[in-house]
């Protein structure tokens, strides 16, 4: 029988919702940096995964271009990219550097492959990441529209001030933006991938996928990360005892 200290213990392992939003939180993009940091092109790389990270991202889909390209072989072109990915894995798991990204990776880019491969339809390669741009999109638009923007969230979980954001009318101002910012990252995506899925125009659906991947979403962490830091050092100034 379990009374009610057992039933206490049980609860105080189970992560409640916040903890978990926060795990989850430091381990994207923006987490890796403080809002009041001063942005450094350094402290941007790393907020993308390092030099190995951004390799891990880059490769596997210039390997699907490349080889699509000039093989026209739908097999080679998603197993060899699957295999790199692998070998990424691999890699980490020999350094012991944390290999979470990496099998992230393999995962995503094995569901791509599968659904290729099994439609036969090579632009089926990317219907997984248009479909997560779907999703993404439709969670910020509707943190919008309720009125918690989902940047004012997560910034608040990184500066351990929750949700007092929503009392100081600058932030929640620039918070706002800077989630309307991720909106058109989005947007942008699928206004360019969309139509080019649906034409059948493969290796410009891969060219531009990876010219809206990183470069794009480092440029909008980037603005974001400015933006942010600018209304929090503000804030910071006029609490500051004169």
């Amino acid at each position: 029988m379990s009374g009610p200290e057992q039933q206490d213990e049980a609860a105080d392992v189970v992560p409640t919702f916040r903890e978990s939003f926060g795990a989850a939180v430091r381990k994207t993009g923006i987490g890796q940096v403080s809002p009041g940091e001063v942005p450094t092109a350094g402290a941007l790389l790393a907020a993308i995964g390092g030099i190995r990270g951004l390799i891990e991202s880059i490769v596997p889909g210039l390997g699907f271009l490349v080889i699509y390209s000039l093989t026209r072989n739908l097999l080679l072109s998603v197993l060899i990219p699957l295999a790199l990915a692998v070998v990424f894995v691999i890699i980490r798991l020999a350094l012991r550097s944390g290999p979470s990204q990496a099998f992230a990776g393999v995962f995503g880019i094995a569901i791509s492959a599968a659904l290729a491969l099994i439609t036969g339809k090579p632009e089926d390669n990317f219907l997984p990441g248009i479909i997560i741009n779907c999703v993404s999109l439709t969670v910020l638009l509707l943190s919008l529209i309720i009125r918690w923007p989902l940047i004012g969230l997560i910034v608040g979980v990184l500066t351990n001030e929750g949700v007092e954001w929503r009392k100081d009318r600058a932030k929640r101002r620039v918070l706002v933006i800077a989630t309307w910012l991720w909106v058109g990252l989005f947007a942008l995506r699928l206004i360019v991938e969309v139509p080019l899925y649906l034409a059948h125009e493969t290796e410009w659906l891969a060219g531009t996928k990876l010219l809206l991947g990183v470069p794009l979403y480092a440029a909008v962490l980037w603005v974001t990360w400015l933006l942010v830091r600018a209304v929090y050092a503000r804030a910071l100034a006029g609490a500051a005892p004169r």
